[in-house]
């Protein structure tokens, strides 16, 4: 089921009423009966993976709080990390892998008829599969208590809100507000309603335009000029993370209606001025995750130069394959660690040439300076991230260095509508950035100018989005 269907327009108000007209001790089976019958909208048969997560990890998670042993905890966990990481293997990353070796034994004239899985890409694998995982992490280092009630972990497991793309929620978070009672609560439901709006706002005006414009870029990139190429990346820039935060935002809202509160996910992340502060604010949940999970383990910072290099580039390249089963999100992770390396790397230089050329003087206008260059080196880490396959992204990358060519406008109308679109987006967020409260509609203390902006938001969905019932981007990872 799409957040942008009219199908969950239908489910989600009768999920709501429901939750709230019923006796507090029967809701959560309410919600997890819903967050089931929401999964079970794409493929029934998929239901049995996040059932077979759930039960192992809850299974794994009773027999670690019965014992103080490290070593038999350990047992248990990896009992946890095998199947998880088993299953998103084998729907996931098989047929990546095993294509790649046959492409490599045929270089070698080696004979190699290992036959590909006939299976479709479970919605949500790595979302779920993480959510829970963090959850044994959890409960093998004594941060969380074993869960006890299998319905709740199982709600956790599943709540349909966040349950195909997130945010990655934390056991320690979302668990404990499960066993409380909510109450009706216009705060919340005003809260909830005003982001789902721009949910939709930014998935249905915004993304799917853009997505057109993209989609008949760069799936035929050899018609194309570097212009257009140029325009087309900007354009998917803003395309998934509208895509990505719009799904964010109706997620958040759609929880916030019901009481629940989920982790911010987004926090204007295009005006980072490096990538370390951009992994700070872009898909904050897994960053998060793997940075908690995976980067201190292995020592985070407090290693060796070289250990730490690895590090970063492990980080990163394990970051890029979670993505996607494509080399082109594989080089799109090592882009993104070397870029870290090498902000580590010329630190102290590129702080002289700011003193040289005075730019420390005017910490504004170096401040624009930093974002601005972000932005273009993210453009080429981007590309890679769009491209069927690198050779593609090499050639888009290639054309667009030389900026020739004519501009490719595409349907007349919807390059307007993607541009208003973006310009009152940006207007808004640049706002917040700036924390400018003056003028401000969405924001506004009055409440009758604030209520019309949000109906004139309305209309603006009604009126120009795209309602094709177009898939989200992250579904796919």
């Amino acid at each position: 089921m799409l957040f942008n269907s009219l199908h969950y327009i239908i489910f989600f108000p009768i999920v709501v009423v429901l939750y709230f007209a019923i006796p507090y001790k029967y809701r959560w089976m309410l919600l997890l009966a819903a967050s089931y019958y929401f999964y079970m909208c794409w493929k029934l048969e998929y239901i049995v993976l996040i059932m077979t997560s759930t039960l192992i990890d809850y299974f794994a998670g009773i027999k670690m709080g019965q014992t103080n042993e490290k070593k038999k905890r350990k047992k248990y966990l990896i009992l946890s990390l095998i199947s998880n990481f088993g299953l998103l293997g084998t729907f996931k990353y098989f047929n990546f892998f095993n294509e790649s070796f046959r492409v490599l034994f045929n270089h070698l004239n080696i004979m190699y008829n290992v036959p590909a899985l006939k299976v479709l890409l479970p919605v949500g694998i790595s979302f779920y599969t993480f959510q829970t995982l963090s959850y044994s992490i959890d409960v093998y280092r004594g941060v969380k208590k074993p869960e006890r009630n299998l319905g709740i972990f199982a709600l956790y497991v599943a709540f349909f809100p966040q349950l195909v793309a997130g945010p990655i929620e934390r056991s320690t978070r979302l668990l404990p507000q499960l066993f409380k009672k909510k109450e009706v609560s216009y705060q919340n439901f005003s809260l909830g309603m005003k982001q789902i709006i721009w949910g939709y706002f930014k998935k249905v005006v915004i993304a799917d335009r853009l997505g057109m414009y993209v989609a008949a870029t760069y799936n035929n990139q050899i018609y194309h000029s570097g212009i257009t190429l140029l325009v087309a990346t900007i354009f998917f820039s803003v395309q998934v993370y509208c895509d990505f935060s719009g799904y964010s935002d109706i997620a958040i809202g759609s929880a916030r209606v019901m009481g629940y509160e989920l982790m911010e996910n987004f926090h204007r992340p295009y005006f980072s001025q490096s990538f370390n502060e951009f992994w700070r604010r872009w898909h904050i949940s897994l960053s998060t995750w793997f940075k908690d999970y995976l980067y201190i383990p292995m020592g985070g910072s407090r290693v060796t130069k070289k250990r730490w290099y690895l590090n970063i580039m492990t980080l990163f390249l394990l970051s890029g394959l979670w993505h996607g089963a494509n080399w082109t999100f594989v080089i799109w992770g090592a882009v993104h660690g070397f870029y870290m390396l090498f902000a580590s790397w010329t630190a102290s230089i590129r702080e002289k040439i700011s003193q040289f050329i005075g730019l420390t003087k005017i910490p504004r206008f170096r401040k624009v300076f930093k974002i601005i260059i972000f932005n273009i080196l993210l453009l080429i880490a981007t590309v890679f991230f769009r491209s069927l396959n690198i050779s593609d992204a090499f050639e888009i990358i290639k054309k667009m260095a030389h900026l020739n060519g004519p501009l490719f406008i595409g349907e007349e109308s919807g390059f307007i509508f993607s541009l208003f679109g973006m310009a009152v987006l940006f207007i808004r967020e640049f706002k917040q950035e700036l924390n400018y409260t003056k003028f401000s509609l969405f924001e506004s203390n009055n409440v009758l100018i604030r209520q019309l902006s949000y109906v004139f938001l309305v209309v603006i969905i009604l009126l120009i989005g795209v309602f094709d019932g177009g898939q989200f981007i992250y579904f796919q990872f």
